[in-house]
């Protein structure tokens, strides 16, 4: 069994955001591509974004802490520390309005 601190660890990848040129910093703590199911811990500080990007498989996106908007096509939701997203079956692109910490949990279709 392995046990994870997502607090402290949101806390030092939102630092590695802050000084990163891309304001933004992640990490996968469960799973890759030997996996089917995936988790990384992404972290945006206030302003940074994701381009809009396609989805590799079912997703869902836990926000830990902040705020962030989560767009695909003229559509958006926005999530707050708390809220669990269903990243549409769509493109879709993220935005952070605070600084902020979510848990992405990607299901592929095949390994």
């Amino acid at each position: 069994m392995r046990k994870f601190s997502l607090d402290a660890l949101a806390r030092e990848l939102l630092e590695r955001a802050a000084s990163s040129s891309a304001r933004r910093s992640a990490e996968t703590v469960y799973g890759g591509h030997e996996h089917a199911l995936r988790q990384t811990l992404l972290t945006l500080v206030s302003g940074a974004a994701l381009s809009e990007h396609g989805n590799p498989g079912e997703a869902t996106m836990m926000v830990l802490r902040g705020r962030v908007r989560l767009t695909s096509g003229e559509e958006d939701w926005e999530g707050r520390t708390g809220d669990l997203l269903v990243v549409p079956q769509a493109r879709h692109a993220l935005e952070a309005l605070e600084d902020s910490a979510v848990l992405l949990t990607v299901v592929t279709s095949g390994r």
